[in-house]
């Protein structure tokens, strides 16, 4: 609601994205960022916070923008924990992670990149991140991923935009 009251447009942004063996799938957020902003990972814009939204800084700071994904993983196409789904145009991601395995996990609404660098990671550290999870996979692990992302949220780490 506070979406729709502090900007114009839907509530949701549906970005096509990557998920397991490449497959595309239609993943929603709640929007922070304007209408007609470019369709590209937001460290790739000149200056993004002139995209934002009015109260978009706060849902990425808490990652609240991201609740909507839990629909993703009610369809199948994204589970709690795996690598973060690339946008369908990062192909340098995609590319690596492909020839790296990476590509057969189902992607997660937080995974070991996102809690050892989450925005601040350059795409080949972030890809050994994922490649360490492909083999490190595992329910304990997986635990320990989903605790360590519920601090990261509280504490507001790791959030550039």
């Amino acid at each position: 609601m506070a979406v729709a009251m502090t900007s114009t447009g839907p509530i949701f942004y549906w970005s096509q994205r990557v998920g397991k063996n490449n497959q595309l799938f239609w993943m929603p957020k709640f929007r922070t960022m304007r209408i007609n902003t470019p369709t590209v990972a937001t460290h790739l814009l000149d200056n993004p916070a002139q995209w934002l939204t009015p109260i978009g800084p706060m849902l990425r700071k808490t990652s609240l923008d991201e609740l909507p994904q839990l629909w993703s993983i009610l369809m199948g196409h994204m589970s709690f924990v795996g690598p973060r789904p690339a946008l369908f145009n990062q192909q340098d991601l995609i590319e690596l992670r492909t020839q790296q395995g990476v590509h057969i996990l189902t992607p997660g609404l937080t995974g070991w990149a996102q809690i050892n660098g989450r925005d601040e990671l350059p795409i080949p550290q972030k890809v050994a991140f994922d490649f360490e999870y492909l083999e490190r996979q595992s329910f304990w692990f997986d635990i320990e991923i989903m605790m360590r992302t519920f601090l990261k949220v509280l504490k507001h780490q790791g959030v550039k935009h």
